[in-house]
């Protein structure tokens, strides 16, 4: 018994500094907890990493997801084709084009620019600009609108500075499902004012294509008038 323990406080003292030096090797220079890429933890198949730019950026560095939700959009750009149907106008239809929140850079910033016609004397179209109140990535928003817009109705025609308010509620993020109200004002103040009220609901068939309604009622004091609205939309997917 006293050899055994003799013999093991003489290894301490000799072998201290080969322990040190493998426990120093074995740790890879890294503070305890933190694991290397090249390590791949998880028993990933190397091809599938290679693949991924997720998991490259996750295996770089953890990334902030609150931050993320809150800046990067709830909803996309959107570019549209569609059917518009007006009762109030003897049962009329026609076509419409526009583009809706295309984004200045990285900024709340957007523009929208429609036009629609019935191809018998009935027409409209503008552009605006909008500056979302709230984070991007928020799944309720608000934003003022200033921009110019023109309406045909026959006989009737009104243009000038449009200004006005929207609302978007995100249902479910990128664009997958979202409804907004807007209600604006084309030549507010002056004799040929007209205020415009828009509801539209949109649903994505795919990450690409959307279906989306617009129901539009336009008052003036010459002439109301209502437009209903079909369209299919594309949405470019951010990179």
């Amino acid at each position: 018994m006293r050899v055994f323990f003799r013999s093991w406080l003489s290894f301490w003292p000799a072998n201290l500094g080969l322990l040190l030096a493998i426990a120093s090797g074995g740790m890879g220079g890294q503070a305890w907890g933190q694991t290397s890429p090249e390590e791949n933890p998880l028993d990933l198949e190397p091809a599938l990493v290679e693949n991924s730019p997720t998991l490259q950026r996750w295996w770089d560095e953890t990334p902030d997801l609150f931050e993320q939700n809150s800046n990067d959009p709830a909803f996309l750009t959107r570019v549209r084709l569609g059917y518009n149907y007006f009762p109030d106008d003897d049962q009329s239809s026609g076509a419409a084009i526009g583009v809706e929140d295309l984004f200045i850079g990285q900024s709340p910033l957007s523009v929208s620019g429609d036009y629609y016609t019935n191809f018998a004397g009935q027409q409209g179209g503008g552009a605006n600009l909008q500056y979302y109140l709230l984070p991007l990535g928020w799944y309720v928003n608000v934003t003022p609108l200033v921009g110019y817009r023109a309406i045909a109705q026959n006989d009737y025609h009104s243009e000038g500075v449009n200004v006005g308010g929207k609302v978007v509620l995100a249902l479910s993020r990128t664009g997958a499902a979202d409804i907004s109200f807007s209600q604006n004002f084309v030549a507010p103040g002056g004799t040929a004012e007209v205020g415009i009220s828009t509801l539209s609901v949109g649903y994505a068939l795919t990450p690409q294509w959307r279906l989306a309604t617009d129901l539009q009622r336009q008052n003036s004091s010459a002439y109301r008038e209502s437009r209903f609205g079909v369209y299919l939309e594309w949405q470019p997917q951010p990179r």
